[in-house]
This record gives C-alpha cells, structure tokens and sequence, in this order.
C-alpha cells in the first residue's frame, strides 16, 4: 500500500536547514521503529515549507498499531519532541494532529 501525508515547517529558512540536517542523521531508533511496523519505504520532498511524505507498507502495517508502538517508544516520543521544534500543523489539523493522510484524487496508469 502506498500513503501520502502532508506537514507544514515553521517558515524560517534557519528552522527549515536545520530539520533537514536532523535528517540526514536520522536516529537508528527511529529507522527500526519505521521498519518495525511494516513501512518498506519512506521519503519526505520539501517545497518552501510544506513538506510531503510517501509511505510504502506492507500488508499487515496500520496507522493505528504504528502510533501506539510510537507512544510506548521513549526514543521515538524524544524524535516526536525534537521534530515539532520545526513543524506546525496544517491549517486544517485537527487538535494534536500532525501528518495528514492526502487523498488520491487522480492517478495514471
């Protein structure tokens, strides 16, 4: 299966240099949490300050089980912490909502 989340960056390019930093040394930790729960691929584009994320997974991942693995991981909930330094919701988030699942609205086949 393949997801597309949108998150919007706090729009200051120093913020925004420093988040990509962060992800050019991603922490193990959170690599295994990612693979752990069924993501086989993971990649965030960047244009200005919003950020899009593609999520391929297999059959047995769930957004569900992953953000509970996620809360019961204190290195994970550290990342989470550190990570909102530099994110902000999108305008339509709802409360406590970050990443937000897109809507496929065309595809070519």
């Amino acid at each position: 299966m393949r997801y597309c989340l949108a998150l919007d960056l706090k729009d200051d390019p120093e913020l925004i240099k420093e988040y990509e930093r962060h992800h050019d040394e991603i922490w193990p930790e959170i690599v295994e949490s990612i693979r752990s729960s069924g993501i086989t691929v993971l990649e965030i584009y960047r244009t200005g300050n919003r950020l899009f994320m593609i999520i391929e997974a297999n059959d047995q991942f769930s957004f569900a089980e992953k953000a509970k693995a996620d809360a019961a991981n204190p290195k994970v909930q550290e990342w989470e912490t550190l990570m909102w330094k530099f994110q902000q919701a999108l305008p339509w988030a709802k409360p406590g909502e970050k990443w937000i699942l897109m809507d496929k609205i065309f595809g070519l086949s």
